[in-house]
């Protein structure tokens, strides 16, 4: 009998596959993973915009770290100090990373309507 439930537990434990991580809790009020830095997340983000920009988003640090800078300059996001801005980054790339199902593909562009503010051939003259 005892050998039996060892052999169902090894079983159990060889389905779910090597280095399977569990998914981190989800924050109730925000939305947010709650693993690493999140909370630092919190803090510097959702008191100007809600969680779900976040959420609803996702990219490589080059990508998260651009977005800051546009919330910088457009938005008069204030500037971080180095170490707290790469600890924000990096929370963002590695639980919110580009996923290739999140958009469409583009419009061939042989599908899409003519552009009535395109400039004319004749125009160029």
């Amino acid at each position: 009998m005892r050998l039996v439930a060892m052999l169902i537990g090894i079983a159990a434990l060889a389905a779910s596959g090597p280095g399977v991580a569990a998914e981190p809790d989800i924050d109730p009020y925000t939305g947010l993973k709650m693993s690493g830095d999140w909370q630092l997340v919190r803090n510097n983000c959702v008191g100007c915009h809600s969680a779900k920009l976040i959420t609803q988003q996702s990219g490589t640090e080059s990508h998260w770290l651009g977005l800051i800078r546009w919330m910088q300059e457009k938005q008069n996001l204030w500037q971080f100090e180095p170490e707290t801005e790469q600890k924000i980054i990096s929370y963002l790339a590695e639980n919110y990373p580009p996923q290739e199902d999140r958009r469409r593909a583009p419009i061939p562009p042989h599908l899409m309507p003519p552009n009535p503010l395109a400039p004319k051939l004749s125009d160029s003259k």
